[in-house]
């Protein structure tokens, strides 16, 4: 058995990534069957195949399974010898909030001597080192490898939905689980609101024997979640009485919120602005507070924060229009967003984002309903067209705007022109609010060479300043 398991090298879902000596997991994907790369992966060396399909006669052992996906993770983590138990991991999980509230974290963490690592919607950070992130939470083959390497105290991790679905973290235990929140989102794949909270529930059922939950209960959902806890540690965060961490007056204009913990109170800085971000900021106190670094010492690292690339990322002109780029993509975060806007004293609001191709439709009406109560001005553009053609998507978000907006919003087709419109339009005092993006680099080409909203807003003030 021993020397068996000396010949395995590797294992993975990926015929590209395969090499000598890896074992070779068939996944029927969701574009491609893994089973259709079985040969491939043989012929670069595969010393084991396992798949869900009945097969003989291949040159290599092959083992059928019910499932491969979670045989994937679960064979990821037995090779990597299960590393999540050697190391005080935290997860966060909720539509909205993860980015922000991981990274809040990561910093009152590291001002107070810890190393983190950090697995991530924008980037993955371990030893220190960056590394590019394709989704928020990796396969498992790359996140076993990632917390074998880490040589880091603590590990930070976004759980996606998806990843939780997909036996991504399958042979990972939490020692904190945070919950952040739960909208309208994804329902393309989950199909109901219902099957989404299932989703995001099961990172509760992989916290270690002493593990505990950080929940927003002011969430319906986040409510409903903690009333299943029975026999876990369970800290609940909000404005009820029987909250852990009682957030006894919110104050978004100033981003404080004045905290009730244990009857003393703590008047809570957000280095974000809007109330959203006030909760975001509490959950990362929360789960600093459960790791013994003290009250001041929490308070004196939030001082110092510099913000997140492309999360309420504010920039200020010289003709006295205020540039916000946040990554809000649903009804509820774009609520949020732009009445973080309005709380900071904007006179007036112009406010672009898109939709998203072969995404959920569902939200669509909800995302320009919410732009239309919240801005003065909506201007509708592309976003992600993920396979479907710049025609059909025209059509689509005309479709939306012309339904549900009529004469109160426009559509301009090209997302840096719309983001230059709008800046270059701007009346003194206005705030212009674009959304859906983030930090996330453009997936198709528009009239401008840039590849982000950032990139863009840079190129447009720099060109404007020519002009001038």
């Amino acid at each position: 058995m021993e020397e068996q398991r000396s010949m395995v090298k590797g294992v993975t879902a990926d015929s590209r990534a395969m090499e000598e000596g890896y074992v070779f997991v068939a996944v029927p994907g969701y574009n491609s069957d893994g089973h259709a790369f079985i040969s491939n992966a043989i012929e670069k060396g595969a010393v084991l195949v396992v798949g869900e399909k009945p097969l003989e006669g291949l040159p290599v052992p092959y083992i059928q399974v019910d499932n491969s996906r979670k045989f994937l993770g679960q064979a990821a983590a037995a090779f990597y010898g299960y590393p999540a138990e050697k190391k005080t991991v935290i997860g966060v999980t909720g539509t909205n909030g993860k980015t922000t509230t991981s990274h809040i974290l990561k910093h009152i963490c590291e001002q107070n001597g810890y190393t983190c690592s950090l697995f991530g919607t924008i980037d993955n950070i371990v030893n220190g080192e960056t590394l590019p992130a394709d989704q928020t939470t990796p396969d498992a083959p790359t996140i076993q490898k990632l917390l074998a390497e880490s040589e880091d105290d603590l590990i930070i991790m976004e759980v996606s939905s998806h990843g939780l679905e997909q036996y991504r973290l399958e042979g990972i235990s939490f020692d904190y689980a945070v919950f952040t929140n739960l909208t309208h989102d994804h329902l393309d794949y989950h199909r109901t609101m219902e099957e989404y909270f299932q989703a995001k529930s099961k990172l509760f059922t992989m916290l270690k024997k002493n593990g505990a939950a950080i929940i927003n209960t002011d969430d319906p959902w986040g409510s409903k979640l903690a009333s299943c806890f029975e026999d876990k540690p369970l800290k609940t965060i909000g404005q009820d009485q029987g909250c852990s961490l009682k957030m006894e007056s919110l104050l978004p204009a100033s981003s404080m919120v004045l905290l009730r913990e244990e009857n003393q109170h703590v008047v809570l800085p957000s280095p974000l602005e809007g109330e959203h971000n006030l909760y975001n900021t509490a959950q990362a106190y929360a789960v600093a507070k459960s790791l013994d670094i003290p009250t001041d010492a929490v308070l004196e690292s939030l001082q110092q924060f510099e913000g997140i690339k492309g999360r309420f990322e504010v920039i200020r002109t010289d003709f006295d229009v205020t540039i916000v780029i946040d990554y809000a993509h649903t009804a509820d975060s774009i609520s949020h967003t732009l009445q973080a806007v309005r709380a900071q004293g904007a006179s007036s609001i112009c406010h672009v984002f898109g939709f998203r191709g072969n995404r959920d439709v569902s939200k669509r009406e909800k995302m320009l309903l919410a732009s239309l109560k919240h801005a003065d001005r909506t201007v509708l553009t592309m976003d992600d067209l993920n396979g479907v053609s710049v025609s059909e998507m025209k059509e689509e978000v005309i479709m939306v705007q012309e339904t549900f907006a009529g004469d109160r919003g426009t559509f301009v087709s090209d997302r840096t022109i719309a983001i230059e419109n709008a800046v270059l339009e701007a009346d003194s005092g206005t705030w212009v609010v674009i959304t859906g993006k983030g930090h996330e680099t453009y997936q198709q080409d528009f009239c401008y060479s840039v590849h982000s909203d950032r990139e863009a807003v840079d190129y447009i003030l720099e060109k404007r300043k020519i002009r001038v």
